[in-house]
């Protein structure tokens, strides 16, 4: 797996890769992509906490995955495309206040819709 350091300390982009097949429910697919793609998670923690130590009280899943994609679009190069679904934010979420508990009030969390 192809690794690019960025300029934000601690972000280490890697190749995006994608599960094969689809999975019935979006945990499921979201439990796929995860596994493959483990760094995604780390990436987020690393400009979560880049920018609530600038400041920051309130952070948006939205605005981190748009850096990330934007970074990675940066970090590579031809039309490796980085596809991070949408559907996978509220999932990132909770992962990041589990590990940091600390974040919690800094993110929105609403209920998960049934899958």
């Amino acid at each position: 797996m192809e690794e690019i350091r960025d300029e934000i300390p601690g972000l280490t982009i890697h190749t995006v890769r994608q599960p094969d097949g689809q999975a019935a429910t979006i945990q499921a697919q979201f439990e796929a992509f995860h596994q493959l793609n483990p760094w995604v998670l780390r990436a987020l923690e690393s400009l979560t906490a880049t920018y609530l130590r600038r400041g920051a009280t309130r952070v948006g899943i939205g605005m981190l995955f748009e850096v990330l994609r934007w970074r990675y679009a940066m970090a590579t190069e031809g039309g490796d495309e980085f596809r991070l679904n949408n559907n996978f934010r509220s999932r990132y979420v909770r992962l990041l206040i589990e590990r940091h508990p600390e974040w919690a009030g800094a993110f929105e969390v609403r209920s998960l819709r049934t899958d």
